[in-house]
């Protein structure tokens, strides 16, 4: 099957794990091209051997915390030695970020609010700042942002989790605005309910509590939204999805879930 995509390079941040290797793999099977960055770059490797596996042309990768500056500037300068000039990439995925804790406010530490702000807010800034000199205009190039339902409603204990993907949510309005004219898409795919390392990070590695999130219902793969950021990259270069909320059948909304009771 043709695609707009083979051959082209995608950027994907936060790849170690999660939304960002399954979107790896689904982007290799396409056959394009990765630059994978994450902190965890043992997990890094092997992402991009499945996908090589899977069916990508190239699969480099490099240590990102885009918490840092200096790291998000060195991973950009090693990206562009890559893929050989300065106008060569197609797709950017904004994914690394995550949830800490599920403290009230009055409860709440400085390092996890700390963390939150970093990797969902100023690092979604720091990367797409840095990338935008590699991409493309009126070639059909993508910024995809990862967001959360979160970002459009609060709940307790998520106050600074919601706030970062509603300054996520706003970042990506503001940058669709900014790049009108320049033919680079701009978009946010915000997920319910999915089933990946986000909620042992956020329960301090307590799995048995992470995995009670899901009890009773059938939450969002990382497979499933991977196969929507391939999607919506590879629409026509005239089409911008601009904001998708993607949610389980048995989540109507935060707090409003469905689960059965095993007999």
């Amino acid at each position: 099957m043709k695609t707009p995509l083979k051959s082209k390079w995608v950027l994907i941040t936060g790849a170690s794990s999660g939304f960002g290797a399954a979107a790896a793999i689904a982007f290799g099977a396409l056959g394009a091209k990765l630059l994978l960055g994450a902190r965890r770059v043992d997990r890094l490797k092997k992402v991009a051997a499945e996908s090589l596996k899977a069916g990508a042309l190239e699969a480099q990768f490099h240590f990102l915390d885009v918490g840092k500056t200096e790291s998000v500037e060195e991973f950009i300068s090693w990206a562009q030695g890559k893929i050989g000039g300065r106008k060569n990439l197609q797709v950017l995925i904004n994914n690394a970020g995550g949830a800490h804790g599920l403290d009230t406010i009055a409860e709440g530490k400085d390092a996890d609010w700390e963390a939150m702000i970093q990797s969902n807010v100023l690092g979604v800034l720091r990367m797409t700042r840095a990338a935008l000199p590699l991409m493309p205009c009126d070639a059909g190039a993508s910024i995809i942002n990862i967001g959360s339902v979160a970002g459009h409603a609060a709940y307790e204990g998520g106050a600074v989790y919601c706030a970062a993907k509603a300054g996520e949510l706003q970042i990506t309005r503001a940058l669709r605005l900014e790049l009108l004219g320049t033919g680079i898409r701009v978009g946010t795919v915000d997920p319910g309910l999915a089933e990946t390392e986000f909620s042992i990070v956020r329960f301090k590695g307590d799995a048995v509590g992470a995995k009670k999130v899901y009890e009773g219902m059938n939450p969002l793969a990382a497979e499933d939204i991977a196969e929507i950021l391939v999607w919506v990259a590879s629409r026509p270069a005239h089409v911008n999805i601009d904001e998708l909320i993607v949610k389980p059948i048995a989540q109507a909304a935060i707090g409003k879930v469905y689960r059965r009771v095993k007999k």
